[in-house]
């Protein structure tokens, strides 16, 4: 084989170091910008908190203005929720990212408003307020298992009873039932010795019973229908129904969960009336008791972005309490000399460079979102007046031509990231949804029939629920062309049994 030379043109994507950065910041949630903020304050000595806001705001030439909002005008023409929604943004979002812009060799001692990002307030309380350690205060109480084990140490045991309740505890799941059988626990627990035989299922079955006493009620129940009659006995014997009650769950649950009220009627003997107050008292029951106790600790989402209405426009803005203010610390960066090539010197000019370019990273990050959230508050104005039967629907690449910009951006822009509306927070992706097509011709969103389709069920007669091709039919009486099964998949994803369970008697 001959070596030749030859000389091809093309031509390719550069991911410098820069955009790469950019682009990292871009996808990241808040939670996660927080952290990488973190990180790049404690490895950069050139970035610092701007913990000086009411100075910054009275004369500091060094901290930026607020994050702008943008305004959409009021849509004078929209009738209805299906109407077809059109609007023009009357604000810009200012600001361009220059990422190849040099440090010049003269640098003054004071840096430029460029050089501070103020994205959020940092914290400024007291020292008695740092101390404060809200995960302590959100932490989750006991655990079930530690709540069982506590009132097992408060009864008065041998020790051979004392451990077959804590086997029979470890086999307890966190809905309170009993996730074993007594065979599988005795041989869980052998023999203590060699003369001992052992313990034997009367055993196990006689510190159970104790066990199902215990706090919360119903738990360490083998099935649902020990659950609901443990509750029951514990209510007062002079309670309206309660005979009947007990009789139904230990003896007719099975028919219960069909709904079949009429075999219900004819073997329990009861009139209808009479079996709707058995079924009110059995749902004042927990069929989960062990709920009772989560630990859990509760999430809270951080919104992005707000939108409000103010006089009669909507208005978006960034939250600016999301992140820290960040700033270039002055007193580092005019220790940087020109003409230095020392290493102490260099190691000054690469740090402020890189935190340069973080802030620019930081502020292209604000941009952006801004403006895709803008777009999405445009098309989907029908939404915040509304409701989600107005939703439009919408997709990555309308956003994408309407700010200039590549649907992978959108894509990262979009993935948890939250925006705070009068109708609550929601996922920016929640906005974007597929079609389907009317028999006028138009589109009606995914999310907009789905909304139908639980207005539907919550308005039906309880009776008689609709079935799926029911569904299917009204809402093609609304020029809304559904197949049945697209019906189906729909109320399986919002969690709505079918037309079967969800029969009731009024």
């Amino acid at each position: 084989m001959k070596q030749t030379l030859s000389i091809k043109m093309g031509q390719h994507l550069t991911m410098t170091p820069q955009l790469q950065q950019a682009i990292k910041l871009l996808q990241l949630s808040t939670l996660d910008l927080q952290q990488e903020i973190q990180t790049a304050l404690e490895s950069n000595p050139m970035l610092e908190l701007d913990d000086d806001e009411v100075e910054a705001g009275e004369g500091d030439t060094h901290t930026q203005s607020e994050e702008p909002a943008t305004e959409i005008p009021e849509e004078n023409d929209f009738d209805g929720p299906m109407d077809s929604l059109s609007g023009e943004v009357t604000g810009e979002v200012a600001g361009e990212n220059d990422w190849e812009t040099p440090i010049p060799e003269d640098l003054p001692v004071d840096t430029q408003w460029e050089d501070v990002y103020t994205s959020g307030s940092s914290s400024s309380g007291t020292a008695a307020e740092e101390d404060w350690n809200n995960e302590d205060r959100d932490s989750g109480g006991e655990t079930l298992h530690d709540h069982l084990l506590w009132q097992l140490n408060l009864t008065p045991l041998s020790d051979l009873d004392r451990a077959i309740g804590t086997a029979i505890i470890d086999a307890i799941d966190a809905d309170g039932m009993l996730a074993d059988t007594a065979e599988n626990i005795v041989e869980t627990m052998g023999p203590f010795d060699p003369d001992d035989p052992g313990v034997d299922v009367e055993e196990v079955v006689a510190v159970l019973k104790l066990i199902q006493q215990f706090d919360p009620v119903g738990v360490g129940a083998r099935d649902l229908g020990e659950c609901l009659s443990l509750q029951l006995n514990q209510l007062p014997p002079g309670t309206l129904w309660l005979k009947e009650a007990l009789d139904l769950v230990e003896h007719h649950l099975e028919t219960l969960g069909s709904r079949d009220f009429a075999t219900l009627k004819r073997k329990t003997r009861l009139s209808e009336d009479e079996l709707a107050e058995v079924l009110a008292l059995i749902q004042t029951l927990n069929p989960r008791p062990g709920s009772s106790l989560t630990t859990d600790a509760p999430e809270y989402i951080v919104p992005d972005v707000f939108v409000t209405k103010k006089k009669g426009r909507w208005s978006v803005e960034l939250n600016s309490e999301s992140t820290p203010k960040l700033r270039i610390n002055d007193l580092y960066a005019g220790l940087v000399k020109r003409a230095d090539s020392s290493a102490d010197n260099s190691y000054l000019r690469d740090n402020l460079q890189e935190a340069r370019w973080f802030l620019k990273s930081l502020q292209s990050r604000n941009e952006t979102l801004l403006k895709v959230a803008t777009k999405i508050v445009e098309h989907q104005r029908g939404f915040l007046e509304y409701g989600e039967e107005a939703m439009k629907p919408l997709v990555l690449h309308d956003i994408a031509d309407a700010v200039e910009m590549h649907e992978s951006t959108i894509s990262r822009v979009t993935n948890r990231k939250y925006m705070h509306t009068p109708r609550g927070i929601f996922e920016l992706k929640y906005f974007f949804s597929s079609h389907v097509s009317t028999n006028t011709g138009g589109e009606v969103s995914s999310t907009a029939i789905r909304a139908l389709i639980r207005k539907l069920t919550a308005e039906e007669n309880p009776r008689k629920p609709l079935s799926d091709n029911r569904i299917a039919a009204i809402l093609a009486d609304q020029n809304i062309k559904v197949a049945r099964r697209t019906v189906a998949k729909y109320r399986e994803s919002m969690s709505i049994p079918p037309s079967n369970e969800r029969k009731r008697l009024v």
